[in-house]
């Protein structure tokens, strides 16, 4: 989800073309609003059929623009005036008749004249399709699409699921809350374009029994806000997560595991065909030597179970132990409960890796603010409190400056 002022600053047209999928778009122009955007919405004459401009007028704060001859603007040319105020027109729903248009370069009413007329080097479109799924998968609508996006234009899914008119298939207007995530995303810097990143994130479980185990308060929240940074960054990221309860971040290839063990089994095979590896997971240092097929219970005697301990692999230096032409640049991080920039370092060396990134685990577990510390060779750098998505942003722009290429 968006958060406050991510889209700061940043001034969007909305489009509506016709399509039930209006309904979502005035949630839309809330989450937007939200993030910080200044929205300008633009109604087509279908589009009106399914909400009203004064509704969108209400969210927006700003006065509905529905035709090319409103007499408001100066010049009578809201084509020209509101194409050259936005950072971004975005289309949503994109109707299969509006991309249509748009690939034929027709400009019959407003929101197809402006896009038309918006200057394509500063202006970026954006389409979020939304229709019933025969009309999604006609061969007419993928020329279209196709075309739309040679021309320039970028498409926002369409999603699958139930519709409107009781189907189910491809077709449906991504949901509010993905848009606005789709729209920031956008914004960001692809500092990693080509790139592929492969992240570890939350706690490993490594059992007792059937029912108890060994773990951690990992959210895992710092690693999937790195995934989704990363993705954001235009990288093609692997996402190998412990036992957690979050959202797979959109563009972000997610692999669930549990153990220790299973950690390195996903890591391992997969390490040498990314560039980076970014080891987030607060992985159990231990675990029991076998775990019972049963649970184990009270006799009511008062002596405790004698559980026998084996170390769990190391899963960063293993993989920065890999031969050079397998090995992807690795980041490490560090969940300490005190003298953290000393154990940070120590793991540095302990690792042979670039990067340490540490923390404060008691003060940042579950919590969607961090405080962090990048440790390196050269020295320590503090970096300012700051919500998670915040800093992994930033933790991407330094490993994109950092990051060295194999044979480099």
């Amino acid at each position: 989800m968006a958060s406050e002022f991510e889209l700061r600053n940043r001034r969007i047209v909305l489009g509506l073309s016709g399509g039930i999928a209006c309904y979502k778009s005035a949630e839309l122009v809330r989450e937007l609003v939200r993030a910080g955007a200044r929205v300008q919405v633009v109604m087509t004459e279908a589009a009106m059929q399914f909400i009203t401009p004064v509704t969108m007028q209400a969210l927006s704060g700003q006065p509905v623009v529905t035709s090319q001859w409103d007499a408001r603007e100066p010049n009578n040319m809201a084509h020209i005036n509101l194409s050259r105020e936005a950072d971004a027109i975005l289309v949503a729903p994109a109707s299969a008749d509006f991309i249509a248009q748009l690939a034929l370069g027709r400009a019959d009413e407003l929101l197809a004249l402006l896009c038309l007329a918006r200057p394509i080097e500063r202006c970026p479109l954006l389409l979020a399709p939304a229709m019933n799924r025969e009309m999604w998968a006609h061969p007419a609508t993928q020329r279209n699409v196709a075309q739309v996006k040679a021309d320039g234009a970028t498409v926002l899914g369409p999603a699958a699921g139930d519709q409107a008119c009781g189907e189910i298939g491809d077709g449906r207007m991504l949901e509010p809350l993905e848009l606005c995530d789709e729209l920031v995303a956008f914004f960001q810097p692809k500092r990693l374009a080509g790139r592929r990143v492969l992240i570890t994130a939350g706690p490993t479980f490594e059992a007792i029994d059937p029912v108890r185990g060994i773990t951690n308060h990992s959210s895992g929240k710092m690693g999937f806000a790195l995934a989704r940074a990363a993705a954001e960054a235009g990288a093609q990221v692997t996402l190998v997560a412990g036992p957690v309860h979050l959202p797979t971040p959109r563009q972000v290839r997610r692999i669930d595991v549990g153990s220790a063990r299973e950690m390195l089994d996903a890591v391992l095979p997969r390490a040498p065909q990314h560039d980076i590896f970014v080891a987030t997971a607060a992985v159990a240092d231990w675990r029991p030597a076998s775990a019972g097929e049963q649970k184990l219970k009270k006799d009511g005697s008062g002596r405790v179970p004698n559980l026998e301990l084996v170390e769990n692999p190391d899963i960063l230096a293993t993989v920065a132990r890999l031969p050079a032409g397998d090995r992807p640049w690795c980041v490490g991080f560090a969940a300490e409960s005190h003298d953290l920039v000393r154990h940070a370092r120590e793991k540095l060396q302990r690792k042979g890796v670039p990067l340490i990134v540490g923390n404060i685990g008691p003060a940042t577990f579950g919590r969607d603010e961090n405080q962090l510390v990048l440790v390196d060779a050269a020295g320590e750098v503090e970096l300012a409190p700051a919500s998670k998505i915040t800093l992994a942003r930033e933790l991407v722009r330094v490993i994109a400056e950092r990051f060295e290429p194999r044979g480099a």
